[in-house]
């Protein structure tokens, strides 16, 4: 469900008791101590940022708190996706349990989707789970991991794997802080975007296909495209919260993608999470077509619109020397949709026609990643 107020859009995420709003568009960090007093009885805040984003918006965010009465605490972590690790989940929750933030509190991540996700589940194992606010200041964190309750750290067998379902008591997304970002941090977050129309809003991604330019630029289509992202995650989660079944289609081009991420080392450099999507989606689009699926064409089609966008769409594309494809099939088998030792792929019949298919033939992603591998 989403209605507009004003410039302001909220999408509802439906969980029965567990339900929040997703709010979107210009300046809520100056009136974020409002909603989040309009929505959680709490006094109390502890704040996790990292110091690329603090700087920007950490005292915007506690004035507007502190205007509202809400004591604050804050902490700034190093940026990068090599910051959720152990280490840093052990002092996230010192500092929570230190600022002695009870259950009814509340800890909020503001920064992109590292700070989310490392936050988020500190928040799940401190106290048992206190209240938590998702304020995202990157696309792919606005669209994607701000929404759904999946938080978690990475380990060395790969990226995620280590994490609690701990949904938010509330999202803003202020789409003023986007403004800020890099040409190419932006880029990655528009792979998440896209991701679903390719999932199963074929008119989605047409609409993008018309209007990427205006969404790059700001203002009504930005928002429009962040509303309907946030939308359809929000039904999928409302409808299998846990990844049981449907939720898994989100995962379109993640299995390719977080293989890839972990070849590379998690160096930001050369690779990071959005651009990893985007190759991976084109791979599940090419390995479709190649199981004689999908048509080629609309493997094409999406490379077309993403590197349009300023994004990679092949290995060939990642700098440096990748791992041989023997050792990116091992990554691949060490992903969370995995099931009994069999391989789990979300594939494709066509652009919004997305599928789960279990019990994939290794032989066959091997094959198709020797093929694929640059030589």
């Amino acid at each position: 469900m989403t209605e507009s107020v004003s410039d302001k859009r909220i999408v509802r995420v439906d969980l029965a008791d567990r339900s929040y709003d997703i709010l979107i568009g210009p300046d809520l960090l100056t009136s974020a101590g409002g909603e989040t007093l309009a929505r959680l009885d709490c006094r109390k805040v502890a704040i996790i940022s990292d110091v690329n984003v603090a700087p920007l918006y950490l005292d915007t965010l506690v004035e507007s708190l502190q205007t509202d009465g809400i004591e604050t605490f804050a902490m700034t972590l190093a940026a990068g996706e090599k910051t959720k690790s152990f280490d840093n989940l052990t002092a996230v929750v010192d500092f929570i349990l230190e600022a002695r933030i009870e259950r009814s509190d509340a800890v909020i991540a503001l920064g992109g989707g590292v700070i989310g996700d490392l936050t988020g589940f500190a928040a799940a194992i401190a106290r048992r789970g206190v209240r938590f606010i998702q304020v995202p200041t990157s696309l792919l964190a606005q669209v994607d991991s701000s929404v759904g309750g999946k938080t978690g750290i990475n380990s060395r067998h790969g990226k995620n794997l280590i994490g609690a379902f701990h949904q938010p008591d509330l999202v803003l997304a202020d789409t003023t802080t986007l403004n800020t970002l890099s040409p190419r941090e932006f880029a990655a977050g528009y792979a998440e975007v896209v991701k679903y129309g390719l999932i199963d809003q074929p008119d989605f991604f047409h609409w993008l296909e018309k209007h990427r330019e205006a969404v790059f630029a700001g203002g009504d289509a930005r928002i429009e495209a962040i509303a309907q992202s946030c939308a359809a995650k929000a039904a999928v989660v409302a409808a299998d919260e846990r990844e049981n079944g449907r939720r898994a289609l989100l995962n379109l081009g993640h299995t390719f993608g977080h293989a890839l991420e972990k070849a590379t080392g998690y160096d930001s450099a050369r690779l990071v999470h959005g651009e990893g999507v985007a190759i991976g989606m084109v791979l599940a689009h090419e390995f479709s077509a190649r199981m004689n699926l999908a048509s080629p064409d609309d493997a094409k089609r999406i490379a077309s619109h993403l590197k349009e966008a300023g994004l990679p769409t092949s290995l060939g594309d990642i700098d440096g020397d990748l791992p041989p494809p023997d050792i990116m099939l091992d990554a691949i088998g060490q992903d969370k949709k995995v099931k009994g030792g069999k391989l789990t792929f979300i594939l494709t019949r066509g652009i919004g026609e997305a599928f789960i298919a279990d019990d994939v033939p290794p032989s066959e992603v091997l094959a198709f990643l020797t093929e694929k591998h640059p030589q």
